[in-house]
């Protein structure tokens, strides 16, 4: 399956298609996706720059801004997020940020 590149902050997530390999192995062991809004990529970057003092690039943050977004769905269980990425621009990650 091919789809149009999505707008998104989250340019490491901007694939057309998955792989061949990856594919499969997503049909058959991931029983849920979650997604989450350029706006709340934002929030979760905030959050980790001032909360947690580490700068995250927006696709690095994906887990955890959806993990915010439906924290509802969450109450009283564990979970875990990876985070990863700090391949952003310096005044980029500022402009990002500061903004309210």
């Amino acid at each position: 399956m091919h789809i149009d590149t999505p707008a998104t902050l989250a340019d490491g997530a901007q694939t057309q298609h998955l792989g061949e390999l990856t594919f499969p192995i997503i049909q058959r062991d991931v029983d849920d996706i979650l997604t989450a809004a350029d706006s709340e990529l934002v929030d979760g970057m905030r959050f980790l720059a001032s909360r947690m003092k580490i700068c995250v690039e927006p696709t690095g943050c994906l887990g955890l801004a959806a993990a915010r977004a439906r924290a509802a769905d969450f109450t009283g269980q564990r979970i875990g997020v990876l985070i990863s990425g700090g391949n952003v621009d310096l005044a980029r990650f500022a402009q990002l940020v500061g903004s309210s």
